[in-house]
């Protein structure tokens, strides 16, 4: 089969392309002429350079293919301007979708996220029927990734064979953006004493690219698949995270009421700064709740594995050690 990955330079995405050709599927990456081809190394691929707000180059990619896995997205939010967050994330999804329509792809699997399923109400885990909440709408990576499902929506509406999928917080090896990987390399480089108060849905990758898999092969037209692992709160995710790299873990959860200042400090800083932002008030004030969601529809109707988030801190540790990441 001809498979096409959108995003295919990236963590989850290069993973991806790795499970695809060893299965013996022929597969095109759709990539920027910079992107990094450190995902890639010792993967034979088809390379199609453009950019998925480029209809012509999509279509192009798009053009011949069995199915397409559109992976690409603009991931790292608070290292980008809010505009750039929904030109790449919306825009973007809808000229992959709209290609994928003119082309007659057989089958469409995008890759969304957790967060563009939001917060649940009254501190219960959410799943795929929660409504997206108005905290997460304020969150411009959340919200462009809510509104790039609505485009995929009114593609499946119109006659594409389209699957979601809703990856949580990705760890593991090969994160070579630092996206979520960072934190493995903070806590290795120096001790972190203290926690947000909330907490995080986390995922081993190759559990995340075996439910991409399943997806294509298995997920129901225009339904979406939450592909999450263990729901934990910030100090047991330091804690652990600490225990692999062989710090000392964390001693203080940060009081709630700090957050709300220093997210203000923060995005201050950031519109004043010409350097990209380390890290934005979006995330502080996010920090105080507990994302937390239920993979339960994935495991029973794809088949969906999550693995230990241990495994995954220890294989992102291992693979950061092996590519110098931590000298």
């Amino acid at each position: 089969m001809k498979v096409l990955v959108t995003g295919g330079t990236g963590f989850i995405g290069s993973r991806l392309v790795g499970a695809l050709v060893e299965a013996g599927h022929a597969v095109r990456v759709l990539r920027r002429a910079n992107s990094s081809l450190i995902g890639l190394e010792g993967k034979r691929v088809e390379h199609c350079i453009g950019d998925i707000l480029d209809a012509g180059a999509v279509a192009q990619a798009v053009e011949g293919v069995d199915l397409v896995f559109h992976v690409a997205a603009l991931s790292s939010y608070w290292r980008a301007r809010r505009a750039e967050v929904y030109r790449v994330n919306v825009d973007g999804t809808r000229t992959v979708m709209e290609a994928c329509l003119r082309l007659r792809v057989p089958r469409v699997v995008h890759t969304s996220s957790v967060a563009a399923i939001g917060l649940a109400p009254d501190g219960r885990w959410a799943n795929e029927e929660t409504p997206f909440d108005r905290l997460s709408a304020t969150f411009a990576y959340a919200d462009s990734k809510h509104r790039a499902e609505l485009e995929v929506q009114r593609a499946v509406a119109r006659g594409l064979q389209a699957v979601i999928v809703n990856p949580a917080v990705v760890m593991g090896a090969g994160d070579h953006n630092l996206v979520s990987g960072s934190m493995v390399i903070q806590f290795a480089r120096r001790p972190i004493l203290a926690v947000p108060p909330g907490g995080i849905c986390v995922a081993d990758v190759d559990a995340v690219v075996q439910g991409h898999l399943a997806a294509a092969e298995r997920g129901r037209v225009g339904e979406r698949y939450i592909l999450g692992g263990e729901n934990l709160s910030y100090w047991q995710v330091g804690h652990i995270i600490a225990e692999v790299v062989g710090r000392p873990a964390p001693r203080w959860i940060i009081p709630r009421w700090v957050l709300g200042p220093a997210a203000a400090a923060v995005d201050l800083f950031n519109r004043l700064s010409r350097r990209p932002p380390v890290v934005n008030g979006e995330q502080l004030r996010l920090s105080a709740h507990n994302f937390f969601f239920d993979s339960s529809k994935a495991i029973r109707e794809l088949g969906y594995s999550p693995l230990p988030f241990r495994l995954a801190v220890e294989k992102a540790y291992r693979w950061y050690r092996e590519h110098g990441y931590l000298a």
